[in-house]
């Protein structure tokens, strides 16, 4: 299934370097495509979680919708504050 990205979610790249995280567009796939927890979101919508580090981990808020896969956001986190919860 092949990955699109809402014009957010390409924002937030930008948004994220210039608060000195860089993240690619695979580890945000990834992260979806190999999660460690899964969890509904709003309107439908799947939040997934990875560890990126020790103390943080990607969560990345995304749909299917007609066998697409579509990134609507994503977001650094520490991973304290979502242990029990994605």
């Amino acid at each position: 299934m092949k990955a699109e990205f809402t014009n957010h979610a390409r924002d937030k790249f930008l948004i994220l370097e210039k608060h000195n995280f860089r993240i690619n567009e695979e580890t945000v796939i990834k992260t979806v495509e190999e999660p460690e927890k899964v969890k509904s979101g709003r309107k439908g919508r799947l939040i997934a979680g990875r560890a990126i580090d020790e103390n943080h981990l990607l969560r990345v808020v995304y749909e299917i919708k007609d066998d697409r896969l579509i990134i609507v956001t994503f977001y650094p986190a520490r991973s304290d504050r979502y242990e029990d919860r994605v």
